[in-house]
């Protein structure tokens, strides 16, 4: 099974920005479509934003516009860029890998984002 290990996350004020990462193992990568997701206290996780393994990029509406997500077959690692955060963006992030269709094959163990008002 394909280990996923997210890094990035912590501490910052609105306004600020974070990249968190996540590397995969194997070699299946770059076949794979890759997922970030987030969930706050509370809830249910949601998705952020999601990339094929052609490129192809998609984005919840809430982040739509500050954040970006990438990839790079090369380092096996997605990415993704979190602009202008706001506290409502506080939540455990975690990146998923799917490979058929849109149920996930693996997770990672998820880092946490904090954006202080």
């Amino acid at each position: 099974q394909v280990q996923l290990v997210e890094s990035g996350g912590g501490l910052v004020q609105a306004g600020g920005s974070l990249r968190l990462s996540c590397a995969a193992s194997g070699s299946i990568f770059r076949f794979a479509h890759m997922t970030w997701y987030r969930q706050a206290p509370g809830k249910l996780h949601s998705l952020v934003a999601r990339i094929s393994s052609g490129g192809s990029t998609d984005y919840s509406d809430s982040v739509k516009g500050r954040f970006t997500i990438s990839r790079d077959n090369a380092k096996n690692t997605v990415y993704l860029q979190m602009n202008s955060l706001k506290p409502e963006d506080t939540a455990v992030y975690y990146c998923a890998l799917s490979t058929n269709g849109p149920a996930a094959d693996s997770w990672g163990q998820g880092t946490q984002v904090t954006v202080s008002s």
